[in-house]
């Protein structure tokens, strides 16, 4: 677990596991939403590329490496990112925006990029006890 001392540093592991589930998390979106729609997973990449991209713009810009299990400022950076992004490609690459996905892209993202975030914070806290 990350600690949450100023001035500590994650473990390399800590930072590559919690980007290894945002990408798998974003794909898993992706997956649920091709499978919603009768579509097959082959056309999975087409789909999750735009929030990948997102998700990666993201990590980048919060340098989520520094605290990457942390809520607040990285989880909520990361969704925002991931959402805002990759529809905003889809938009341009000529790929569906409705507002309704556009919601469910939202409440989905949220619970999976913050989720698990929110469940290690608390993991953490009942070890410090």
């Amino acid at each position: 677990m990350q600690s949450t001392e100023i001035g500590s540093r994650p473990s390399t592991a800590v930072v590559s596991l919690a980007l290894a589930a945002d990408v798998v998390l974003v794909v898993v979106f992706a997956a649920f939403g091709r499978s919603a729609h009768g579509e097959s997973l082959a056309g999975l990449p087409l789909t999750a590329w735009p929030f990948l991209v997102g998700l990666l713009v993201g990590w980048a810009a919060s340098r989520a490496w520094r605290r990457p299990l942390s809520v607040l400022p990285t989880g909520l950076l990361l969704w925002l990112s991931t959402v805002a992004i990759g529809v905003g490609l889809r938009a341009v690459t000529g790929q569906g925006t409705h507002w309704s996905f556009v919601i469910v892209a939202l409440i989905v993202t949220a619970v999976f990029l913050m989720g698990y975030r929110l469940i290690a914070s608390g993991i953490a806290r009942f070890r410090k006890r």
